[in-house]
């Protein structure tokens, strides 16, 4: 049986796909999983009951990941869950930023009581007129779940697209469009498009890339769309770009007290994943990762520990052990299956950066002794019976 809690309000669909052996607590200290949306967690006191925490989203800036890697708590994300919202709310961004039609709306409203509304409209419509997308240049930075459904979308409207993302994934790279011309450097796409939308993630590298050094760089007349992360953006240098007219709009997901006091912003408060299509696929994903982790220990998706699939176990007993990427770690934890007289039939073991996962299934039933010993040993950072 596992304890499950819900630091958010997660959609029905998703929490209905739990089994019977799920019960749900409001205890966070008793709980073996975490299903969390936008709660902050990093003031939280991880128990050591906690094995794993499922993000109903792609952003985790609100996880404390080092923290629960430490504590061997795997978390999880839904990458592309809410990729087609957002891509929706990118095409209505861009559309707003060719065309003034929120001018457009605020005149005619303000006109409401103009008997010659008709008429005057037609001289009133010129400052509102814009410009077409297709033809246009538009530039993608960041080709992943999000920025493939941008891309191909782009592609659609006719528009000449070009895309960047030195970590293209191959599946990724097989769903773009052929027509998408991928290069090698921001300064190409900087240099040659009237658009440039951003969907990278959040990093100390990336924190603030758009700023005055890559706006030095780009066309007269930009427009900058951001429904990423509201911090990938330098807002002092926006301004100074927006004031100056190298930005002719910057069409933003994330409105702050900076960046509602500059001119030419079109601004929307968050919503990219805000459909309730998205809160379902992501409650969906993040439910399934949760039941495939506590019920079989396979990763899948996974920020802070390396993706790990076993399938299902068909061997009398599977043990699953979160530990440090030190050297010599698996042989002081074979040498435990090894001392209590255990044949590990197969193994699965992967690493990610300072942390690894191990996957046992065995041709004995998993014991707690067994267990106890492997969470003695220097570096191992949470053992599990899985079976």
């Amino acid at each position: 049986m596992f304890k499950y809690t819900c630091l958010n309000p997660i959609a029905d669909v998703g929490l209905n796909n739990l089994t019977d052996e799920y019960t749900k607590t409001d205890d966070f200290a008793e709980a073996d999983a975490v299903l969390v949306r936008s709660a902050a967690m990093h003031d939280m006191e991880l128990s050591d009951n906690l094995c794993a925490v499922a993000r109903a989203g792609a952003g985790v800036n609100n996880i404390p990941l080092d923290k629960c890697a430490d504590k061997g708590i795997v978390v999880f994300n839904t990458p592309g869950a809410n990729a087609n919202g957002v891509k929706e709310l990118f095409v209505t961004g861009m559309l707003l930023a060719a065309r003034d039609v929120v001018g457009g709306i605020e005149w005619a409203k303000e006109n409401a009581d103009n008997e010659n509304i008709s008429k005057d409209m037609e001289k009133a419509k010129k400052q509102f007129a814009g410009t077409e997308l297709m033809g246009k240049k538009i530039g993608v930075i960041g080709l992943g779940a999000i920025g493939v459904l941008v891309a191909n979308v782009a592609n659609r409207m006719k528009m000449d697209v070009y895309g960047v993302d030195p970590f293209l994934s191959v599946n990724n790279a097989l769903s773009l469009s052929r027509d998408v011309k991928i290069v090698k450097s921001y300064e190409e796409i900087y240099k040659n498009c009237d658009y440039i939308t951003i969907h990278v993630p959040l990093l100390e590298d990336t924190k603030g890339m758009l700023n005055k050094e890559a706006f030095d760089k780009m066309k007269d007349g930009v427009v900058i769309l951001n429904m990423a992360r509201d911090t990938l953006v330098n807002d002092d240098d926006m301004k100074a770009a927006l004031e100056s007219g190298k930005v002719a709009k910057y069409v933003t997901d994330f409105p702050n007290p900076a960046v509602m006091k500059m001119p030419n912003v079109i601004a929307t408060p968050h919503l990219g994943a805000s459909t309730a299509e998205s809160e379902d696929n992501c409650a969906v994903m993040a439910v399934d990762e949760i039941r495939n982790y506590m019920e079989n220990g396979n990763i899948v998706n996974s920020v802070n520990y390396p993706n790990c699939d076993a399938g299902v176990c068909d061997t009398k007993g599977r043990i699953t052990v979160c530990h440090k990427n030190i050297p010599a770690m698996l042989n002081r934890i074979t040498n435990v299956f090894s001392e209590a007289n255990i044949n590990i039939a197969h193994m699965t073991n992967k690493s990610r950066g300072d942390y690894a996962y191990c996957i046992f299934d065995i041709d004995s039933e998993s014991s707690a002794d067994v267990a106890d010993k492997l969470s003695a040993v220097d570096g191992v950072l949470k053992v599990r019976i899985i079976k």
